[in-house]
């Protein structure tokens, strides 16, 4: 737990001299790092996505790649190719972008879900295949995905099985005007990314990945945690429910939080804290409910607040 808590200060603590006034955003940035899971930024341009990306991969010391995914993307600009080497007489793998520690997919929805589909193993089992030979992905490894969620034209919808590999989806949104004027001022000379330091090696991270799956959660937390996937599949306005893996989710991120605060236990508050973000980009509104504006994230909330939390009554 003390080893997960100071890692995760010492990450925080660096990105947020670049990224400025999100800190619960960049928390859940580092939660998801230290769970192994993927972040899907949805948001608009030029509040931070990308910088957010490489402040991370410069905090822990890794490799960083960046795709910027356009509809004439294959998807072995993803993953690489095998080229014959005229000397040799044989065929040669030439990784791909995707082959670095923390890989930033720019505008993911803007890719045929030919080549968003190359991602899929790379993200679920962190390997990619290329002519029936497998490689595995560095570790750490995760993939923060970008897209725009106000610009439609020239975009193709991530597919169901895609989003569901995402273990969070996260918005940054605008910044406040004194935090605006702070961003102005740090930047006037030279941009803070420029002169930020690695603060955690690699083994660090990933021995924090290890330790962080000892936090106990009790019977009762997982009851809830169970509860609340199961009723966003028999909610009226939700088409497609969470799966499993969106329990998974929920379960390996509040054991992360509650290290994070010097708990070597969960509570139903890191449940509830994280429970939108884990779990509303996984469903599908249905039809009629669309029609009414009714989105994801205010289905959780609406579950949070009436399915009966561990030791009280239900509000039902």
């Amino acid at each position: 737990m003390t080893k997960v808590q100071d890692v995760a200060r010492r990450i925080t603590d660096n990105v947020n001299q670049v990224i400025v006034g999100k800190s619960w955003e960049v928390q859940l940035a580092t939660i998801a790092l230290i769970c192994r899971g993927h972040i899907l930024i949805e948001d608009i341009p030029g509040v931070g996505k990308t910088m957010l990306a490489k402040s991370l991969a410069r905090s822990v010391g890794c490799t960083f790649r960046r795709i910027q995914f356009t509809p004439d993307m294959l998807p072995s600009d993803v993953t690489g190719v095998s080229v014959f080497n005229q000397k040799t007489r044989e065929f040669e793998f030439r990784p791909g972008p995707v082959m670095a520690q923390i890989v930033l997919t720019d505008e993911i929805n803007r890719a045929t879900p030919k080549t968003q589909s190359a991602l899929l193993e790379a993200m679920e089992e962190r390997q990619v295949t290329v002519d029936g030979v497998t490689y595995a992905m560095p570790e750490p490894f995760q993939v923060l995905a970008t897209q725009n969620p106000i610009e439609y034209e020239g975009t193709f919808p991530l597919p169901e099985a895609q989003l569901d590999r995402f273990l969070m989806r996260i918005s940054l949104g605008y910044p406040r005007k004194s935090e605006e004027i702070t961003i102005m001022d740090a930047q006037r000379r030279v941009h803070p990314i420029e002169t930020l330091e690695q603060v955690v090696t690699a083994e660090e991270l990933l021995a924090a990945q290890q330790e962080v799956k000892d936090i106990y959660i009790a019977d009762p937390i997982k009851e809830y945690i169970v509860n609340l996937v199961d009723a966003t599949r028999h909610h009226g306005d939700i088409y497609l429910g969470a799966s499993p893996r969106g329990s998974l989710a929920l379960y390996k991120t509040s054991q992360a939080l509650a290290a994070i605060q010097g708990r070597d236990y969960v509570i139903p508050d890191d449940i509830k804290a994280l429970a939108v973000v884990t779990l509303a980009h996984r469903l599908i509104i249905s039809p009629s409910a669309r029609l009414k504006n009714v989105e994801s994230r205010h289905v959780i909330q609406e579950l949070l607040e009436t399915i009966a939390v561990p030791g009280a009554p239900s509000r039902r």
